[in-house]
Parts: structure tokens; C-alpha cells; sequence
């Protein structure tokens, strides 16, 4: 009996740590940091992008620094390009939600794991993004934090992989810093903001933390 009572409150420890993680993860996305008005002139436009899950930032190409834009495939018919930072092999293996499994979700959360940046071509404006309109300081400090996110080899290039992407309109390349279930695609989104002095959550893993921010 007594094995039985410790076995019931180790399952319910292990139970309660997903319920902890979205209470506190809840909380802390109400949180706003730079809430203020900027000091600048907002003349300028970024936009976010989710599928319903997955956060991206999509920014004019005329907006992207040349730095940014270095060894990135793109075509003169592309007005926008979208960045997203995912876990390498949840981004590879798990193109749909159906191709979803236990092992890749438990290495993608649990895991200290490799990444990549996810970057998509448009040529239009799509209707559901979500404008936000910056500085251009706030630009500067968001194309310093999308350089960074890119990993180089040994010439100093980006690392593109080759005929990985879903469709003929976006591509994966190599990223810096591992995924986590404190560090996931969305958090990475609104660590851009908040590092570009842009209003964010204090931190949030949910695409509608920041999404909401502007809507």
C-alpha cells in the first residue's frame, strides 16, 4: 500500500508540471514590457505572421538590412520575407500538425536542441498579418537581432539547407542558441520585440501572447 501511495504522488508531481509550466507561462504573458510610446518617429512597418501555433516576423524587403539579406534566396518579386526560429528536426520531420509525434514533441520541449530560421518569400501583402509600426531604431535593433539569429561557417556565409522547405517559396538555415520548452518559436519572436525596445510580453511560448499586444 505504501508503494502504491508513493507511486500516486510521483505521478501527480509529474502531472502537475505541465499544468504549472501554462499557469505561469499564462501569467507572465499578460506581463507588457515597453509599454511606453516610443520616442521616435514611426514611419516604418513590421508585421506578424502565425499559422495558429507557430509566431513569425515578416518585414518589407526594403526594411531588411543588407546584412540580414546576405546569402538569403530571394527574387525581385519578393516584397516580404518572414523569419521564423524553430527546433531543426521539429521544423524538418513535423511540416504538419498530422506528422506530429511523441518523440519529436518531448526532444523539441525537453531536449537542449539544435535550430534553424525559417524564412518565407511573398510577393503580396497577406490580409491576416498583423501591422506594427516601428522606429527606425527599433528596425536597426530587429536586423541586429535576425543577424544573429543566422549561424556561419567557416566563410562567414549562412548555412542554407538544401531542397528543405515545405514549398518553392520558403527555405531553412542553420540557426544559433538551442530549442526548449523556455526557448521555443515564440518566445523567440517576442524576444525580438523586446529586445528592439518594442511592447512584448515579459515572456510568453504562446503565438497570441504578443499577437495580442497589437490586435
Amino acid at each position: 500500500m505504501k508503494i502504491l501511495k508513493n507511486i500516486a504522488k510521483w505521478m501527480l508531481c509529474i502531472l502537475s508540471i505541465p499544468v504549472f509550466y501554462i499557469l505561469i507561462s499564462l501569467l507572465l504573458t499578460t506581463v507588457t514590457v515597453n509599454s511606453k510610446d516610443p520616442t521616435g518617429t514611426t514611419n516604418k512597418a513590421v508585421f506578424l505572421s502565425t499559422n495558429g501555433v507557430h509566431l513569425e516576423i515578416v518585414m518589407p524587403v526594403k526594411n531588411i538590412d543588407s546584412s540580414v539579406l546576405k546569402d538569403l534566396k530571394h527574387y525581385k518579386g519578393d516584397a516580404y520575407l518572414s523569419f521564423g526560429w524553430g527546433e531543426e528536426n521539429f521544423y524538418l520531420n513535423t511540416p504538419t500538425w498530422g506528422d506530429l509525434t511523441a518523440k519529436n514533441a518531448v526532444t523539441a520541449l525537453f531536449l537542449q536542441s539544435a535550430t534553424l530560421v525559417h524564412v518565407t518569400r511573398y510577393q503580396t501583402k497577406q490580409q491576416d498579418w498583423v501591422e506594427v509600426q516601428v522606429t527606425e531604431e527599433e528596425l536597426n535593433k530587429l536586423n541586429s537581432y535576425l543577424k544573429e539569429a543566422f549561424r556561419l561557417d567557416e566563410t562567414g556565409a549562412k548555412i542554407h539547407l538544401e531542397n528543405a522547405g515545405y514549398t518553392s517559396s520558403d527555405d531553412f538555415y542553420k540557426s544559433n542558441g538551442n530549442y526548449s520548452c523556455f526557448k521555443t518559436c515564440n518566445s523567440w519572436v517576442n524576444t525580438a520585440f523586446k529586445t528592439s525596445g518594442l511592447k512584448a510580453c515579459y515572456w510568453t511560448p504562446f503565438d497570441f501572447g504578443l499577437l495580442d499586444k497589437y490586435e
